[in-house]
């Protein structure tokens, strides 16, 4: 996924990715868990078919699933995901105003199979008395199962749609990038910081109605983005998901002038500059510095990167290199690894890891040449996944310099998916990421070594504070 995405077709690349790596990577060594009542977990193959209704055998296949390919699912509370779904269902009854006398917990002992009987047996009783609400029920359930689990790269993939009549260029949403961006409102709102502010405005909305980098965003719908530095889940209205987006309506300042107003933006379909949806961009800088921007691991995007170092390099002498991460919410792992391999040979970029404390080794790819330049990577709270794996082994194995500011700390490990009974996909870590040097960097990040934030002036000013930063510790 690039941070130039948003909503259904950030779902929707998620989908492909998906799928792409199940049907490409090996599939984990599935535990006796996997198989109990007859269900199987197993990657898909091929295109899942059209989604059809989730019920209650659907749920018990991702349930014994996740007890079995999960990587902590050996030692996992199985409770804890039949007692987040009691939940859900019981809320969502109250939602709709059917709460139900017998709509309560079953009493469960820590037996998974016992657990899972009474489980069934409580929710079929509550399911069988609104039939009507069955499909939404079994729908919450699941997610909220998936959910107790706790962990960013576990996801239940389902109901993808797409804004109509979409064609390449297009972009979907107000028209507007905050200094929040998707990836962090979609789930990562804990490392988000104050003021909220625009950084870009490719368009749409928001450039119709003259918002400008830098413009401080005071309100969404009438809530504060920030409560006692905390972020609010009033941001996620800045990325609306199709076809449930409604105007959204903003109060805004603006600094320089110290303008105050509102203004209700309704998402919608824009055009976008191509050159902004290429995953690798490049261009010299200061005549000797080559400068390279990389959205997303995605496959063949190391190479890409390689090779517009080589084309900056035809017939000049470089003083180094600047990998532009920024927003970069991941990717192929292997890419990672194929991208640090350009600069260091024989060491160990990553660990998974399984719950008993086994570990396999991710190494660097030695065939790939040494690019045998000083390198400067830029970060920010929105490079997350594969994008730290990078940073930390950049970082782990001193090969060049980190500036700007922590990252996301989202990378439980590499997902793999399987195919649930509706056609839907069910994706979680078999294995559990660390470090290089066996760090946990999930729910931590990776720190810069040069703290150097964006702030709206900056962002008003067409500045670029890490970049600068980067130029002069390479000029050094």
């Amino acid at each position: 996924m690039t941070a130039f995405m948003t909503g259904a077709r950030i779902a929707a690349a998620g989908l492909v990715l998906l799928l792409a790596s199940a049907c490409t990577a090996p599939a984990p060594p599935r535990g006796e868990a996997s198989t109990a009542a007859g269900t199987v977990c197993a990657p898909p193959q091929g295109t899942p078919l059209a989604e059809t209704a989730t019920t209650i055998d659907v749920i018990e296949q991702a349930y014994f699933c996740i007890l079995g390919d999960y990587y902590s699912g050996a030692t996992l509370d199985a409770r804890s995901l039949l007692t987040a779904g009691i939940a859900a269902l019981a809320q969502e009854l109250d939602r709709d105003g059917r709460d139900l006398p017998r709509a309560g917990m079953p009493t469960l002992t820590g037996d998974r199979k016992a657990d899972w009987a009474a489980f069934e047996t409580t929710y079929r009783k509550i399911t069988d008395q609104v039939p009507d609400l069955r499909d939404k029920l079994a729908v919450v359930t699941l997610e909220a199962i998936v959910a107790a689990l706790g962990d960013d790269h576990a996801k239940w993939t389902h109901d993808v749609k797409q804004p109509p009549d979409h064609y390449d260029g297009d972009g979907y949403g107000l028209g507007l990038e905050a200094n929040v961006d998707a990836s962090q409102a979609d789930g990562n709102l804990g490392v988000a910081l104050a003021p909220l502010f625009v950084t870009t405005v490719p368009g749409g909305a928001a450039q119709a109605a003259g918002l400008r980098p830098g413009d401080i965003i005071q309100s969404i719908n009438g809530s504060a983005p920030f409560i006692d530095g905390q972020a609010t889940p009033a941001i996620t209205a800045l990325y609306p998901r199709y076809p449930q987006a409604r105007p959204v309506k903003l109060r805004l300042l603006r600094q320089s002038s110290g303008r105050r107003w509102s203004v209700t933006l309704k998402p919608g379909l824009y055009q976008r500059d191509l050159a902004t949806l290429q995953v690798v961009r490049s261009k010299l800088l200061d005549d000797d510095i080559a400068y390279v921007r990389m959205t997303e691991f995605a496959p063949d995007s190391a190479d890409r990167v390689l090779r517009a170092i080589s084309r900056l390099r035809k017939g000049r002498t470089l003083s180094g290199v600047v990998l532009d991460l920024r927003g970069n919410s991941g990717g192929s792992p292997m890419e990672a690894t194929r991208l640090v391999s350009a600069f260091v040979h024989g060491k160990v970029t990553a660990y998974h890891c399984t719950m008993d404390g086994t570990c396999a080794a991710s190494r660097t790819d030695d065939t790939v040449e040494l690019i045998d330049l000083p390198l400067v990577v830029l970060t920010d709270r929105s490079c997350a996944s594969a994008c730290e794996h990078f940073g930390s082994a950049v970082k782990d194995l001193g090969i060049g310099r980190l500036v700007g500011t922590r990252t996301a700390g989202v990378i439980s490990g590499p997902a793999q998916a399987y195919l649930l009974g509706n056609n839907t996909l069910l994706s979680f870590p078999a294995q559990h990421h660390l470090g290089p040097d066996r760090e946990v960097v999930d729910g931590i990040g990776v720190p810069s070594d040069h703290h150097v934030p964006l702030t709206p002036q900056d962002a008003a000013a067409g500045r670029d504070p890490a970049l600068a930063k980067a130029l002069t510790l390479l000029h050094e």
